[in-house]
């Protein structure tokens, strides 16, 4: 990203962003691939989600935070989104989402579900993939921000 970049920013993707989302893509699309992809707005993200070759619905909720958002509002957001992702997903056994590092965050947050009022924060790198389950008894982190297709590295049978 640019040096200027800020979350909410609409930027496309750069040359190495693009490089980047081809290397993910292939790891996503060979290891887990998503039945239907929701995806941000964005130009960087909706560029990402269209590479992914699946069928993708875009929603301006999965932005970033906004200048003029409080981390509650954020964070409620995030809350009313995944509920609408999740009652919208059901008929996939497997979706992937693509959005911002901030509202990745918490979106994980909502899903454990994490107090409000928190210091925890789940990094995400350019292109970082979170593997995250559901199942009628468990919610399961499988990995978090697995760049490993970035350095060429094969990944770890669990990510």
């Amino acid at each position: 990203m640019p040096e200027d970049y800020t979350g909410s920013t609409d930027l496309p993707l750069t040359s190495k962003g693009l490089i980047q989302v081809a290397k993910m893509s292939a790891r996503v699309q060979k290891e887990f691939p998503p039945e239907f992809i929701w995806s941000s707005t964005l130009k960087r993200a909706s560029q990402a989600a269209g590479i992914l070759g699946c069928p993708v619905a875009y929603l301006d909720d999965l932005r970033e935070r906004q200048e003029t958002e409080s981390i509650r509002e954020f964070r409620a957001r995030a809350e009313r989104i995944l509920s609408s992702i999740e009652e919208n997903s059901k008929a996939y056994k497997r979706i992937a989402i693509v959005s911002h590092g901030g509202m990745i965050t918490k979106l994980i947050e909502s899903f454990l579900p994490l107090p409000h009022e928190n210091n925890v924060w789940f990094h995400s790198d350019n292109t970082g993939i979170h593997l995250l389950e559901q199942t009628p008894k468990w919610k399961i982190i499988r990995f978090a921000n697995s760049t490993a297709h970035l350095n060429g590295d094969e990944p770890a049978a669990n990510g």
